[in-house]
């Protein structure tokens, strides 16, 4: 798979449009970690939109500013990851410095260094890469070190291209996220039908084409 530069995705990426739009738009893109021992990744299947200082759900919501998520204050396209109930997880930022929202890729599908996550994580079948903390372990990242870089700059890069074409997308409420009850999420996106999609249920799985177009 030849994977060139030009192809990352830039701040412009995630200028001037809504979180949520930008989350749908991440469905089928390639995410990939740059490691060590080599590249290993995947198309995105599931991503989380988080809507900061308003949100209930978000790590900034009313405001919240600390060590722990300044990250998520940074330019649009910072990386931003970090520590819950035991696993790492990875954010991208999508709006301006200072408007602390960002994006939860939830799940791949793999597609490239699949030997080297096996090693990561021996797990079979969909359960390599089906959920944040799973993805990581799998990347082999079990640190913050990588957080205020941006995605050009960082061995995290998410490509404009190759790409897949979801043939279509699921959206629902965020998993495992308290909101009150007049606040409408709605917020996580997926490729339905996807089986590295969380919580999958077998029936709902397209096994002939994994729920892509192309």
């Amino acid at each position: 798979m030849n994977l060139t530069d030009d192809q990352v995705l830039t701040p412009d990426f995630f200028t001037d449009r809504p979180t949520g739009e930008i989350a749908k738009d991440l469905l089928g893109k390639l995410l990939v970690y740059h490691s060590p021992l080599g590249p290993m990744g995947g198309y995105i299947v599931e991503a989380e939109a988080y809507l900061g200082v308003d949100d209930p759900g978000a790590h900034a919501f009313g405001g919240r500013h600390g060590k722990a998520n300044d990250p998520l204050y940074g330019a649009p396209g910072t990386v931003y990851i970090y520590a819950i109930r035991g696993f790492y997880a990875f954010d991208v930022v999508t709006q301006a410095t200072s408007e602390p929202q960002g994006i939860l890729i939830r799940a791949i599908e793999p597609a490239i260094g699949t030997d080297l996550m096996l090693k990561n994580r021996p797990r079979g079948e969909f359960e390599l890469t089906s959920g944040p903390g799973k993805l990581m372990q799998a990347f082999d990242i079990h640190d913050t070190k990588m957080n205020y870089q941006l995605l050009t700059d960082s061995p995290l890069k998410i490509y404009r291209q190759p790409t897949k074409q979801p043939a279509e997308i699921g959206r629902g409420e965020r998993i495992g996220v308290r909101t009150a009850e007049n606040w409408e999420d709605q917020f996580r996106f997926i490729v339905k039908g996807n089986p590295y999609v969380s919580k999958s249920r077998r029936r709902d799985i397209d096994f002939d084409h994994y729920g892509w177009l192309n």
